[in-house]
């Protein structure tokens, strides 16, 4: 009996892949590496000036710019509980120091950028204007209305305004009107509805919207000094974080952050 041998047909595909191989070897696949990111948890403050300058970052650089906004003690107790951040920055130093006691960021890193202050608003439509000196009379202004400020036992600017009003020997008066914010944004927005008639907040966030007015500044001496610092968080020093902390006090960023009102350092 004849046994008859059929040839097998080799597809294309595998002819073209032996050829390239005879001639040039064996050829691995080249693998897609995505940009290395860096993720900022920031005051809610800096939210519009850093947004803005992260864009900038990320056109300039080939990292992935990703942030987190809110209360400086929101973001630092995040931290505390593990939240992957790489950069902090917060608008009281005492949020810093508390991470940096815990060791949760790298000493070395941190670093003063930004300088603010606080100031009442009030609606658009108001005629108020406020004298502030010591011993002023608020609760006479305020009659049976509120006054929206950053809750004073955590968010900074509250912190700041509470030793203001004090220094001023008018915060034990007022306390019982006080409308308290989770961050200064939102006391913001709370003058801006018509839902408090004035607010304490920095004067950068009242540069933002033209629903609101400035109506008194507080004096520099009634309260410590507003400083924001910046640090990168332990663990996760990566070079992203390196480069953002570096790019926070560039030419470029300090023009952003001056455009919005702040101080820089």
């Amino acid at each position: 009996m004849m046994t008859v041998l059929k040839k097998r047909a080799f597809p294309l595909s595998m002819i073209f892949l032996g050829i390239l191989f005879l001639n040039f070897g064996y050829i691995s696949p080249v693998k897609a590496q995505s940009p290395e990111r860096v993720m900022v948890f920031a005051a809610a403050s800096t939210t519009n000036a850093i947004t803005k300058i992260g864009e900038l970052f990320a056109k300039e650089t080939n990292f992935l710019f990703v942030s987190s906004f809110a209360s400086s003690s929101t973001l630092a107790k995040q931290i505390d509980n593990g939240a992957p951040a790489n950069v902090y920055i917060s608008a009281n130093p005492k949020w810093m120091t508390f991470l940096d006691d815990k060791g949760l960021i790298e000493k070395e890193s941190r670093c003063d950028i930004l300088g603010n202050r606080i100031v009442f608003i009030a609606p658009k439509g108001s005629d108020l204007k406020i004298d502030i000196h010591p011993g002023f009379k608020l609760p006479a202004i305020l009659s049976t209305e509120k006054i929206a400020m950053g809750d004073p036992e955590h968010v900074p600017a509250g912190i700041y305004a509470k030793q203001a009003l004090t220094f001023l020997k008018a915060w034990d008066e007022i306390e019982p009107k006080i409308v308290r914010a989770k961050d200064v944004r939102t006391a913001l927005v709370f003058v801006e509805r018509g839902e408090a008639p004035l607010g304490i907040v920095y004067a950068t966030d009242a540069a933002i919207t033209d629903k609101v007015r400035v109506v008194g500044i507080f004096p520099e001496n009634s309260h410590p000094p507003i400083t924001y610092q910046a640090a990168i968080v332990k663990e996760n020093q990566t070079q992203a974080a390196q480069a953002f902390l570096a790019f926070l006090k560039s030419p470029g960023a300090k023009a952003i952050f001056q455009s919005y009102g702040f101080s820089t350092r």
